[in-house]
């Protein structure tokens, strides 16, 4: 289905507005999908020591 102009400018008006909300749901995308497609055994791992690290902060 095409996007309308308005609905067009709206979704550049609140990127430029959120441009830290759109870098973190980015990242958060790619974490996913390289989890969910590419990983690992040893990066699973390495990802488990880095998440347990984190969490003791």
């Amino acid at each position: 289905m095409p996007v309308s102009d308005a609905q067009k400018k709206a979704n550049e008006k609140w990127k430029a507005a959120n441009r830290e909300k759109q870098k973190i749901y980015n990242y958060k995308s790619k974490a996913k999908k390289f989890i969910n497609e590419f990983v690992s055994q040893d990066d699973l791992l390495e990802l488990r020591k880095m998440i347990d690290e984190k969490l003791k902060e």
